[in-house]
């Protein structure tokens, strides 16, 4: 088996090269910039004690050459964001080259973009795509389809994402964010009655997370859950919220330069120190609620960990062809209990009152 890694020098990508190499998987490095893509070739060859790691340079303009990267390789992850602008061109030569593909990317519309245009062309070739295998949507859109094996019908399902810790994000993440910002600002898209729609109203303003004595205000905000959990669930209404008083950082102006200067990302010791609780919340058309509470830590160390494995998993095990969500793609208690092993816990409550507001 080898997996090819798209953006392999950036920041995520190295922690996905050293996830890779910690787990034995033979990889290629593939990316834009030939002396970061040497330095972290070099790394991770030392790292596994097999001196420098297959390198290709390709840039996303490039289709040829992208494909030609790709070529011979079980399967791609892509982490070279901001998705937006440059992931399709990756999607469509990883297909060319008859790889299947993951990306680690959070970029809620760019997840849109991938089910509308390239389902067909994954499912001629044979391969199958499944875009944000990151820390949120995974574990998520996992546990949302275990808990519409327990409540059923579902009226809607409310995803609310909290993370607290030091180091903050990712040049790479900022540079997303950037891309995105009037769809993060505006909350981006729900799920209503059969379709995706920006602009609707938050039905919920507030959480309240476990053991909390008073409900958070939240925020709603673009995450991917809301463009996976409807492909395999039958649910009126999805909407995905965030911390309100994270969101409002986002009202800081950033440029280009002031993400320049800021650090790559957040350093191993701050890594350590970030934690994230994830809700799903499952209503059915009685009032009726079911909740999962996804916890671990080290967001950017998680997706990682997600990341290999959701390609791994393909590459070893298959998967229908065509662009799936998490939960179509792989069996959910079997990654989520894969999870576990690596400090992502999970647990599934079922009560009788509604626990959001």
């Amino acid at each position: 088996m080898k997996i090819a890694v798209y953006g392999a020098n950036g920041y995520q990508g190295r922690l996905v090269l050293a996830e890779l190499a910690r787990r034995g998987i033979d990889m290629r490095l593939v990316g834009r910039n030939a002396t970061r893509l040497r330095e972290a070739a070099t790394t991770v060859g030392t790292a596994a004690g097999t001196g420098d790691a297959d390198q290709r340079i390709a840039d996303t303009d490039d289709h040829d050459a992208l494909v030609a990267a790709f070529r011979g390789c079980d399967a791609v992850i892509n982490c070279a964001g901001p998705f937006t602008r440059s992931g399709p061109a990756v999607v469509r030569a990883a297909i060319a080259a008859e790889c299947h593909y993951v990306d680690t990317a959070g970029e809620q519309l760019y997840t849109k973009t991938v089910f509308d245009t390239f389902a067909g062309d994954a499912e001629r070739a044979g391969v199958t795509v499944v875009p944000a295998t990151n820390d949120g949507c995974v574990p998520g859109d996992l546990i949302a389809h275990l808990l519409a094996e327990r409540v059923h019908p579902i009226e809607e399902i409310a995803v609310s994402h909290f993370i607290t810790g030091a180091g903050g994000f990712s040049r790479g993440s900022l540079r997303s964010m950037v891309e995105t910002i009037d769809a993060v600002k505006a909350g981006g898209l729900s799920y209503d009655d059969g379709d995706w729609r920006a602009g609707t109203p938050a039905r919920h303003t507030a959480v309240t997370l476990p053991d909390a004595p008073q409900p958070t205000d939240v925020v709603k905000c673009p995450l991917s859950e809301v463009v996976t959990i409807p492909r395999h669930i039958e649910v009126r209404h999805v909407e995905s919220h965030v911390d309100a008083a994270v969101a409002a950082q986002l009202n800081t102006p950033l440029t280009p330069e002031i993400i320049d200067s800021l650090p790559e990302g957040p350093t191993e010791e701050d890594r350590r120190t970030h934690r994230f609780t994830y809700l799903i919340d499952a209503f059915s058309r009685d009032g009726q609620l079911v909740r999962g509470v996804v916890r671990g830590h080290d967001t950017y160390g998680s997706t990682a960990v997600i990341a290999v494995e959701a390609a791994r998993r393909l590459a070893a095990e298959g998967a229908k062809p065509g662009v799936l969500a998490p939960a179509q793609a792989y069996d959910a208690t079997s990654f989520l209990t894969f999870l576990a092993l690596h400090g992502i816990s999970w647990t599934i409550t079922v009560s009788d009152t509604r626990a959001t507001s």
